[in-house]
């Protein structure tokens, strides 16, 4: 598929820019030499924190948290994309201080344990440790990228509870078969690949039977209200899409929106694309919107 003639200009230069950081001598099993990449090149990115806007790092229950902005009733507990094997809390710092400024809700970033490393269910656990106390003091919304939305997902399928109130995953991994849809359509996409998303999985060393490692076999019936972010030229945009309508047939709340025109990792061209800033005002809109007493409207 020639993207050259899908993709408008300012996403293309983001993709290229992105993908400037990469090396051809770099292998896919390098993840020492493929975290010092990723971290430069999210430093790249990184487009400053909101003047003000106080930020303190500690720990929950042992692992590494980042708080954003003052207490509020709702917090939201964000978790970093990076195919459980990259990033950390600086690469997406700059996310999670702007969702934090435009919301006025406390953002709490997790420093979850990375594969190979710490392979499946290491990231699991340290997300239901830090959410299981973070629901202790209020209502919480659940926000991830990628394999942190994955890690949302599952969370609310395993461990369904009144202290979450809503999940919204950007771009997510849900464990669908990957096959069909955008899985072949958009196989060779910039910036992940089908066959990308097969080497995350295998790093991670989890089992798509497993609903703590894929959401797709989670039980969606008692899901919070679920929103759905997810990219036009991604693999994984149908897997959102899917995990939409099995949710919806098992009878939660769920809708899902497809941002046209990006790809994998937009978020970090929300200052550099009129499309990414869009579809990033609508994530804040959206963060924003929920309350306890709202039901989820398409």
């Amino acid at each position: 598929m020639d993207y050259s003639r899908l993709i408008d200009a300012e996403v293309l230069a983001f993709i290229d820019e992105t993908q400037s950081f990469y090396g051809e001598d770099i292998t896919a099993e390098d993840w020492a030499g493929q975290r010092r990449i990723y971290n430069a090149m999210a430093s790249h990115f990184h487009a400053g924190r909101p003047e003000g806007l106080a930020v303190c790092d500690e720990r929950i229950d042992g692992v590494p948290v980042r708080r954003y902005g003052a207490p509020s009733e709702i917090s939201i507990l964000y978790a970093h994309g990076g195919g459980f094997v990259l990033g950390g809390l600086d690469s997406h710092d700059d996310v999670c201080a702007e969702i934090a400024a435009a919301t006025g809700r406390q953002v709490i970033s997790l420093d979850y344990r990375l594969a190979p490393e710490h392979p499946h269910p290491a990231a699991y656990e340290d997300m239901v440790a830090v959410a299981g106390s973070v629901v202790e003091n209020g209502p919480v919304i659940l926000c991830g990228d990628s394999a942190g939305a994955a890690l949302c997902a599952a969370y609310c399928g395993t461990i369904p509870g009144p202290g979450i109130l809503a999940q919204v995953l950007i771009y997510p991994f849900l464990g669908f078969p990957p096959e069909g849809g955008s899985f072949d359509t958009h196989a060779h996409a910039p910036l992940l690949s089908r066959d990308d998303m097969t080497v995350f999985a295998k790093t991670a060393g989890g089992d798509c039977a497993d609903p703590r490692f894929c959401p797709a076999a989670g039980d969606l019936s008692r899901l919070p209200k679920t929103f759905l972010f997810a990219a036009e030229y991604d693999p994984l945009c149908d897997d959102a899409v899917r995990y939409r309508d099995a949710a919806v047939a098992a009878g939660a709340q769920a809708v899902a929106h497809i941002d046209r025109g990006l790809v994998h990792g937009w978020l970090r061209a929300r200052h550099r694309s009129r499309r990414a800033a869009e579809s990033f005002r609508r994530i804040l809109e959206c963060l924003s919107s929920i309350d306890r007493r709202d039901r989820l409207t398409p």
